[in-house]
């Protein structure tokens, strides 16, 4: 991994990682990882365990939502202190009727820090496909289902949205910073797809994925402080394929993001990605997305 940074200006460091299974992603050394980097706080998502076995990290409290599915999902949020609040959609069902069909699947957590005036909530948005109409069997990696799971990502996006103001104007009101961080199965700008025109056709950078991800955005809404703070430009990436030489290449997507904000985005002053030095160092398909900001 990257070498860790220091720490003079980065008071507050928060990281987002899909560990694609935290039981695997230990056994390739993400406790050593932790350890190394030592953000105060950490989103990780697809654990894809049993409560039993998230475990314990040295240093942190853990908040996590496994959700009810098998081996799928899971959420968590490993934090300095243990948090003033914690509110999962398995505790606190969202109100959003189209989100009723995944409140007990483990994507959802939302925490109160107790040392610092912030909301955090962890998301693992659902993958979906191709709608219907540009699904091509034989030129698909699963059989076509008629655009079900497009349909099933857009009632996510619906509800998602509605309930993410919900929760971020309460933050605001208790007096407090908002920050959304995760894997959201979605790609923005073109600066976030290595071979973008490729991608205006695949799930994650489709023209409705790109357009609900642009209306979370606003002054007064949230920011993607990732690009706030890289500025207009190609990456940084944080997935790529377990296949061929995407690694080795770059040739990726960037799918992991923290919204913050905007008093708080502004204090944003570092943005990485610590990516593996080599294949073999890898944790997961994903790397994780580090922020820092200022005193908060």
């Amino acid at each position: 991994m990257a070498a860790a940074r220091t720490r003079e200006d980065l008071l507050f460091t928060v990281a987002s990682f899909n560990v694609n299974g935290i039981r695997a992603a230990r056994r390739r050394g993400f406790d050593a990882w932790l350890s190394s980097g030592a953000p105060d706080v950490v989103g990780l998502q697809e654990l894809r365990c049993p409560a039993t076995e998230v475990g314990e990290f040295p240093g942190y409290v853990t908040s996590a939502d496994v959700g009810s599915i098998p081996g799928r999902n899971g959420v968590a949020l490993l934090t300095r202190a243990a948090p003033a609040a914690v509110r999962s959609w398995a505790t606190h069902p969202p109100r959003a009727r189209s989100l009723r069909e995944f409140a007990t699947h483990g994507r959802y957590l939302e925490v109160d820090l107790a040392d610092r005036p912030v909301t955090i909530a962890c998301l693992y948005l659902p993958k979906g496909g191709l709608p219907a109409a540009l699904q091509r069997p034989g030129s698909m990696r699963e059989e076509p289902d008629g655009g079900a799971k497009h349909a099933r990502k857009i009632r996510f996006f619906t509800g998602f949205a509605h309930e993410l103001n919900r929760n971020r104007l309460s933050a605001l009101r208790s007096g407090r910073e908002f920050i959304l961080l995760g894997d959201l199965n979605v790609a923005h700008t073109h600066h976030d797809v290595t071979n973008w025109r490729a991608a205006r056709k695949m799930d994650g950078f489709l023209p409705e994925d790109r357009e609900w991800f642009g209306s979370l955005l606003g002054t007064r809404r949230l920011v993607d402080v990732v690009r706030h703070v890289h500025g207009d430009r190609p990456g940084p990436l944080t997935w790529w394929s377990w296949a061929g030489q995407s690694f080795v290449n770059d040739v990726g997507w960037r799918v992991d993001h923290q919204l913050a904000t905007p008093g708080l985005a502004a204090r944003a002053t570092q943005t990485w990605v610590d990516k593996a030095a080599s294949p073999e160092g890898r944790l997961s398909d994903h790397a994780p997305l580090m922020v820092g900001y200022g005193d908060v």
